[in-house]
C-alpha cells in the first residue's frame, strides 16, 4: 500500500495521513481511451469557426444594431445607455462584443440585405406590439360604467326661513370646514325653495380675501346692541350669491392684521367680545334689514342654526332675551357641533359681560375637574358657551353620527358628555357634502387629465404627471399614498412618523402636504433626505397641489385621532383614490370597509354605492360591495400598517377588485344636496316639537318649563 507520514498526537498515538495525490490522469498507467481525440478535434474545429464568425461579424453586424438602437422608442437621453448595453460584452469598439447575445448570423453579400428586411418586420411588429399595449391599458381603465346623473331638484312642501350664524363663510373666510358648509348647505336649500341667509363677521385683515367683500352693499340697517357693560353700533352689509342672502357684521374689532382667531402671538384676547357681539348682532338681522320690495324682512319665524360656540350665544339670547316679551317665539334654535373641542370658556367673572340674564347664569355654568385647575386655589369656574347653546336649543347637531355618539362618552365629550347624554333624544348627525363643481375630476384645472368613473386613464396620466412633479420614479405598478391635512395631533401624522420604516420596505410611494408642528416638518425633510426614491415632503399648503395629490393618489392616508366629519376623505373618494383611515367620527360613517369576499363586478359596486346613499336603501346589496377604502380600530403603527399592507396587496395581485373599489366609491352621491336633504328633517323635527325654552302659559314672572 502507499507509504503513510508518521508524527506524535495526543497520548503519545500515531496519526497518518495519506501522501498528497496529484490527480487521477496524471498517475494513471492507462492509454488514452481511444475515442479522446476524435473530441479533441471537435473542439479544435468549432474554435476554429467561431473565429470565422467573429470575422464575419465585422463592421456590417455592428451598423445594423446601430441602426436598431436608434430605431428603438427611446426616452430622450437613454439612447447611449441602450448601446452601452447592447455593446456590454468585450467594450463598445470590439467585435468580441457581440458573442454570447442570441443574434443571427448576417452573412456578407445578399444574405446580409435578405437579413435587413427582417429588421423592418421586427419593427413593425414593435409597433403592432405597442399599440396591443396601449389598447390593453384603455381597456384596463375602462369600466364601462356610466357616471351617476347630478340629483334632481324638487321643491319643498313646508318652505322655512332659516339663518345660519358661523364665525366663517366661504369664500370669503375661511380656517377649515365650517366655512365650507356655511358657503355651500344654504344653497342647496334655496334651491329646496326656503329662504336663508348666513351671517358672518366683516373681516378685514389686510389679504386678498379682502376684495371679496367689495360686492357687499351697506344695508344702511346700524342697530346698537348692548354687551361687555355699553351699547355697540354695528353694520350690516349684503350680498346675494345664487339665490342666498349673505349678511356680514361690520365692527372695528374685525378689522385687524392677521387670521381670524389669533396671530403670531396667539389667540386674540378679545374673542369673547367680538363674538358675542356677533351673536347680538345676529338676533338683530332677520327683524332689521329690508331686502328689498316683495321680501321684507325674514321676520321672527325663523331656523336659527348656531355654528360652534363663535355663535352659541344665539339660541341663549333668543331663549333669555326675546322669547319672553313675545318675539321669536315661534322661532326655533339648532347647535351645530363642529368640533367640540374647542368651548368659549372664560373666567365666571365674563358673564356679566355677555348681555344674558343673570338668572340664566347656571346654563353657562362650567367648573373645570381638579386635574384641570391652574392651582390649588383656582376652582376651575367658568362660563362655557357652548355648555349655554347645548342647553338651551331646540336641537344639537354634529357633523357625522358616529361623532354624534361619540361625543356623549368621557373619551370624546370634553367635559360635556352628562348634557349631551342628556339630551341624546335631540342630538342629530349628519355627514357634510361637497362642492362637486369645485372637486370635479372630469374638469379640474388643477389636474393633469380629466376623467370619471366610466374611464380612469385621465387618473393614471395625473398619476404619472405628480410623480414626475414630485421628482418620484414614474411607475404605474406602485401605489402611490398620499396626506394632506395640519401637522398636529389630530390629523395623527406622528402615526405615519412612527410606521415610515416599515411603510418604506413596502413597494410604495408617498407624498405628504401640510404644516404645523416644527418636529413634523422636520420629519418631513429628514425623511425626503433619507428615502429619497419613495418619499417627498411639502411643508406648507397648496390648493393647486391638494387636488393634484387627490387626483393622483391610489391612496390618501388618514389616521386622525378624532375627526367630526371629514372632507378629504370625501374628496378622494370622488377622485377615485381610496383612503385609509382610523375608524373614529365622521371618517367612520363615510369609508365602506373592505370586503374580501365581494365580487369585483362593477355592477355589484355600483349597486352598493347607491344602497349605501339611501336611508331606506337595501342594505343587503350595501354589505355585498367591494367597499370604499380600509379602517383600523387601535391608533398604533400595528393596526395602521395591517391596512397598509392588505391595500397594498390588492394594489399588486387583484387589480380588478381594485377597480371595482374605486367604482363603489365614485358612485355615491357625495353632493350637499343629499346633505341638504337630511339637515331639512332636523328643522322639521325642531318645528314640531314645542320650543326646548319657554315662558309658561299664563305667568308674569318669567317662569320657565
Amino acid at each position: 500500500g502507499p507509504a503513510a507520514r508518521r508524527c506524535s498526537g495526543v497520548g503519545g498515538g500515531e496519526m497518518r495521513f495519506p501522501r498528497d495525490r496529484r490527480g487521477v490522469v496524471a498517475r494513471a498507467t492507462d492509454s488514452p481511451h481511444p475515442e479522446a481525440d476524435v473530441i479533441f478535434e471537435q473542439i479544435r474545429k468549432l474554435q476554429e469557426e467561431n473565429e470565422k464568425l467573429k470575422q464575419d461579424l465585422g463592421d456590417a453586424a455592428k451598423a445594423v444594431l446601430d441602426k436598431v438602437t436608434e430605431e428603438l422608442p427611446l426616452p430622450e437621453g437613454k439612447a447611449a445607455e441602450a448601446k452601452k448595453a447592447l455593446s456590454y460584452l468585450g467594450g463598445a469598439s470590439s467585435k468580441d462584443a457581440y458573442l454570447g447575445m442570441t443574434m443571427p448570423y448576417f452573412g456578407d453579400g445578399e444574405l446580409q440585405a435578405d437579413f435587413s428586411k427582417y429588421d423592418k418586420v421586427d419593427a413593425a411588429r414593435a409597433k403592432v406590439a405597442s399599440a396591443e399595449a396601449a389598447k390593453g391599458e384603455h381597456s384596463s381603465t375602462s369600466t364601462g360604467v356610466e357616471p351617476r346623473p347630478p340629483p334632481e331638484y324638487t321643491k319643498t312642501e313646508t318652505p322655512m326661513s332659516i339663518v345660519f350664524v358661523s364665525s366663517e363663510v366661504a369664500p370669503w373666510s375661511k380656517t377649515g370646514g365650517l366655512a365650507d358648509v356655511c358657503g355651500s348647505l344654504p344653497r342647496e336649500l334655496v334651491k329646496r325653495g326656503h329662504r336663508v341667509m348666513v351671517v358672518s363677521p366683516k373681516y378685514i385683515t389686510g389679504k386678498a380675501e379682502d376684495r371679496l367683500f367689495e360686492a357687499s352693499f351697506d344695508t344702511n340697517s346700524n342697530t346698537k346692541v348692548g354687551c361687555f357693560g355699553d351699547s355697540h353700533e354695528v353694520g350690516f352689509y349684503h350680498q346675494v350669491k345664487e339665490g342666498v342672502d349673505f349678511v356680514f357684521v361690520s365692527h372695528e374689532c374685525f378689522k385687524r392684521q392677521g387670521g381670524l382667531y389669533g396671530d403670531s402671538y396667539g389667540v386674540y384676547g378679545d374673542n369673547q367680545f367680538r363674538y358675542t357681539l356677533l351673536s347680538h348682532a345676529a338676533c338683530e338681522a332677520p327683524l332689521l334689514i329690508n331686502f328689498g320690495e316683495n321680501l321684507g324682512t325674514y321676520g321672527d319665524e325663523v331656523v336659527f342654526v348656531a355654528n360652534d360656540w363663535h355663535a352659541g350665544l344665539v339660541p341663549l339670547l333668543v331663549a333669555s332675551k326675546y322669547r319672553p316679551w313675545g318675539t321669536y317665539k315661534n322661532a326655533r334654535t339648532v347647535t351645530t357641533i363642529h368640533n367640540i373641542l374647542h368651548q368659549g370658556a372664560e373666567p365666571a367673572t365674563t358673564f356679566g359681560n355677555l348681555g344674558v340674564p343673570d338668572d340664566w347664569y347656571s346654563c353657562l355654568e362650567y367648573q373645570y375637574p381638579e386635574h384641570m385647575r391652574a392651582h390649588e386655589l383656582d376652582l376651575g369656574l367658568v362660563v362655557n358657551i357652548l355648555k349655554g347653546a347645548i342647553a338651551t336649543s331646540d336641537r344639537v347637531l354634529t357633523v357625522s353620527q358616529g361623532y354624534a355618539k361619540e361625543i356623549c362618552t368621557p373619551t370624546g365629550g370634553c367635559g360635556l358628555e352628562t348634557m349631551l347624554e342628556e339630551r341624546r333624544h335631540r342630538l342629530d348627525g349628519v355627514v357634510n357634502g361637497i362642492d362637486m363643481q369645485e372637486w370635479n375630476p372630469t374638469s379640474d384645472q388643477h389636474c393633469a387629465a380629466g376623467f370619471d368613473v366610466s374611464d380612469l386613464s385621465g387618473k393614471l396620466e395625473c398619476k404619472r404627471a405628480l410623480q414626475k412633479e414630485m421628482g418620484l420614479e414614474v411607475r404605474d405598478d406602485v401605489p402611490l399614498m398620499g396626506f394632506i391635512g395640519r401637522l398636529d395631533w389630530q390629523k395623527g401624522p406622528d402615526l405615519i412618523q412612527a410606521a415610515i420604516s416599515e411603510m418604506m420596505n413596502e413597494d410604495v410611494q408617498l407624498i405628504m402636504l401640510g404644516s404645523g408642528l416644527e418636529e413634523l416638518e422636520s420629519f418631513m425633510q429628514w425623511a425626503e433626505g433619507t428615502y429619497t426614491d419613495k418619499f417627498r415632503g411639502w411643508v406648507g399648503f397648496n390648493v393647486a397641489m391638494s387636488h393634484r395629490i387627490t387626483a393622483g393618489c391610489d391612496i390618501l392616508l388618514m389616521p386622525s385621532r378624532f375627526e367630526p366629519c371629514g372632507l378629504n376623505q370625501l374628496y378622494a373618494m370622488r377622485y377615485g383614490t381610496l383612503p385609509i383611515a382610523h375608524a373614529t367620527g365622521g371618517l367612520k360613517d363615510t369609508i365602506t370597509r373592505h370586503n374580501p369576499y365581494a365580487q369585483d363586478d362593477p355592477a355589484v359596486a355600483v349597486a352598493a354605492a347607491i344602497a349605501s346613499d339611501r336611508e331606506d336603501g337595501n342594505r343587503e346589496a350595501a354589505d355585498m360591495g367591494p367597499g370604499t377604502g380600509w379602517l383600523f380600530n387601535d391608533m398604533d403603527k400595528y393596526s395602521f400598517m395591517s391596512c397598509v399592507s392588505n391595500a397594498c396587496k390588492l394594489y399588486h395581485e387583484n387589480p380588478k377588485m381594485w377597480r371595482a373599489m374605486q367604482i363603489q366609491a365614485m358612485s355615491q352621491d357625495l353632493s350637499w344636496y343629499n346633505a341638504a336633504l337630511k339637515w331639512e328633517k332636523v328643522f322639521e323635527w325642531a318645528k314640531i316639537d314645542p320650543p326646548h325654552c319657554s315662558p309658561k302659559e299664563h305667568c308674569h314672572n318669567n317662569e320657565w318649563q
